[in-house]
């Protein structure tokens, strides 16, 4: 199950306070520490391709698209 799937069913069992307890108990995703999941792009969700250098939390695309407006310069 990925992660939007499991947000998308928490906002469908908030109705339902004892199935989300029961839900929780025995499908919650654990908290992760470390590989591609670990780590979420700050302004569209992405998993894969995360920069943290500089404290960014940005994937490759994003940084690509705003780069110049962070002080970045492309050298080439």
């Amino acid at each position: 199950m990925a992660a939007s799937d499991w947000r998308n069913l928490l906002k469908q069992l908030k109705a339902k306070p004892q199935l989300l307890r029961r839900f929780n108990k025995y499908n919650k995703p654990k908290e992760r520490k470390f590989g591609i999941a670990a780590y979420k792009c700050e302004r569209c969700g992405r998993f894969g391709g995360h920069i943290k250098k500089y404290g960014l939390h940005l994937c490759r695309q994003c940084f690509r698209e705003i780069a110049e407006e962070l002080g970045f310069k492309k050298y080439g």
